[in-house]
C-alpha cells in the first residue's frame, strides 16, 4: 500500500519540542479534472522542514506529507490534463497562490509552501500524489531525479533573490559584476553561485568551513573568506579585482551584521537581497548605508512564472543542482532522521535528498 511521510505531534514548547516522523498507509490517489498523478521518485529537504519539527514555523499540519521538493513521472492525466504528460519526468512547484505578480503573493492570505502545511494538502513525501496539471514543469533531461529533486524551492529562492531582486530582472546586467554570496553550502546559497556564474559574474563567497569555500571555487567562485574572521570584510576587499574594486550586490540568507560588514565593500547605489535571517530576526541599518544610497531588498520564495523561468534557464545552461546526500526508502526513518541531523550540524554542503522510487520501477517502466 503506499505511503507517506508526516510528523507526528507531541506535546513541547516552539523551539523545544521535536515532533517525531510518522510513516502512513493511505490509498492510492486518482486524478480529477485537469489534475495529474506522479508517482514521486525522490524528495528533498530544506530548513523549513527542520523548523517545522520544532513547531517554529506557522501554519503546520500533522495530517499532511511533509516536504516541499519532489520529481517523478506522470503516470495518469485526469479528463482535461495533457495526456501528453503522461511517462514524463516533472518536477513539482514548491509552492501555492502567486502567479506573476512581481511584488509579492496576489493574495499572502492564500501564499503557501506546499509540505506539512495546513493550507495545502500536497506534501512531495509520499509515493503518489496528486497535483493540478499546470503545477509541475518537465525536468530537463540532463537532471537526475536526485537532482531534479534538490532544484524546486532553493532554485526558486535564489533566482528571485539574485535575477529579480538583485538584478532588478535584467540577466545582461550580471556579467562581470561582483557578486557576494554569504553561507555558501545551504542549497540557496548554491543556487544563486550557479546562477551567478552561468550569467558571467564574478561570485565571492562566505563560510565557516574552509572545505565549503573550495568546494565554492570548483564550481565557479572566484575567491571566498571565513566569516568567522573577525575582519573577513577586509580579507575580501583583497580578493576584489582593481579593475573593479567594489562589490554590486550581496545575496544574503542570515542577516546579522551583513550590512555593517558588506557597506564599505558595495559601491554606491549597491543592493543587499535578503532571503533569510537564520541568525536572528531582526538587523541594523546603518547611516553609511543610506549616504551610499545602498537598497535592501527583502526577497522570499517566488511566483509560478519566476518557477518557470528558473526551470528553463537551468535546463538552458545545464546547470547541476549540488546534492550533498541520499538515503533510500520514505521508510527509513533513522536515515531520513540523519539527514535532519545533517541541518541540524551544519554538515551538508547542497541538498538532502530521499530517493523513493527508482525512475526505472515497475511503475514507470509500465508506461
Amino acid at each position: 500500500m503506499p505511503q507517506a511521510l508526516t510528523i507526528k505531534k507531541v506535546h513541547g514548547k516552539p523551539g523545544q519540542v521535536w515532533y517525531p516522523l510518522q510513516i502512513n498507509q493511505v490509498p492510492k490517489p486518482k486524478p480529477g479534472p485537469n489534475e495529474l498523478l506522479i508517482r514521486i521518485h525522490a524528495a528533498a529537504l530544506n530548513h523549513r522542514d527542520f523548523f517545522i519539527r520544532q513547531q517554529l514555523y506557522p501554519g503546520i499540519s500533522f495530517a499532511h506529507p511533509l516536504l516541499a521538493d519532489g520529481s517523478g513521472t506522470v503516470l495518469e492525466a485526469g479528463p482535461g490534463a495533457p495526456p501528453s504528460l503522461v511517462g514524463k519526468r516533472v518536477i513539482l512547484t514548491p509552492a501555492r497562490g502567486w502567479a506573476a505578480s512581481p511584488d509579492g503573493p496576489e493574495d499572502v492570505a492564500r501564499f503557501s509552501v506546499i509540505g506539512g502545511s495546513a493550507l495545502c494538502p500536497v506534501g512531495t513525501a509520499q509515493d503518489y500524489v496528486v497535483v493540478a496539471a499546470d503545477e509541475v514543469e518537465l525536468s530537463p533531461p540532463h537532471l537526475s531525479p536526485h537532482e531534479a529533486a534538490a532544484l524546486p524551492l532553493v532554485g526558486l529562492t535564489g533566482w528571485r533573490a539574485l535575477v529579480t531582486k538583485a538584478l532588478g530582472g535584467d540577466l545582461s546586467s550580471a556579467a562581470g559584476k561582483n557578486i557576494l554570496v554569504t553561507g555558501i553550502g545551504g542549497g540557496v546559497a548554491l543556487s544563486v553561485l550557479q546562477f551567478a556564474v552561468a550569467l558571467g559574474a564574478n561570485v565571492y563567497v562566505t563560510s565557516s568551513d574552509p572545505a565549503k569555500l573550495e568546494r565554492a571555487k570548483a564550481l565557479g567562485a572566484s575567491g571566498g573568506v571565513s566569516y568567522k574572521e573577525g575582519a573577513w570584510e577586509k580579507q575580501l576587499a583583497a580578493q576584489l579585482p582593481p579593475s573593479r574594486p567594489y562589490l554590486d550586490a550581496v545575496v544574503d540568507g542570515a542577516g546579522g551584521d551583513i550590512v555593517s560588514k558588506s557597506v564599505k565593500l558595495l559601491r554606491a547605489g549597491g543592493v543587499i537581497s535578503v532571503y533569510g535571517m537564520t541568525v536572528g530576526p531582526k538587523m541594523d541599518w546603518s547611516m553609511q548605508a543610506v549616504m551610499k544610497n545602498l537598497d535592501l531588498r527583502g526577497s522570499t520564495m517566488g511566483s509560478r512564472v519566476e518557477f518557470r523561468d528558473m526551470i528553463e534557464f537551468v535546463r538552458k545552461h545545464q546547470i547541476h543542482p549540488v546534492v550533498s546526500r541520499v538515503v533510500k526508502g520514505l521508510d527509513n526513518i533513522d536515515g531520513i532522521d540523519g539527514l535532519f541531523e545533517d541541518i541540524r550540524n551544519g554538515k551538508q554542503f547542497g541538498k538532502l535528498v530521499i530517493e523513493i522510487s527508482s525512475a526505472d520501477d515497475e511503475g514507470a517502466a509500465k508506461l
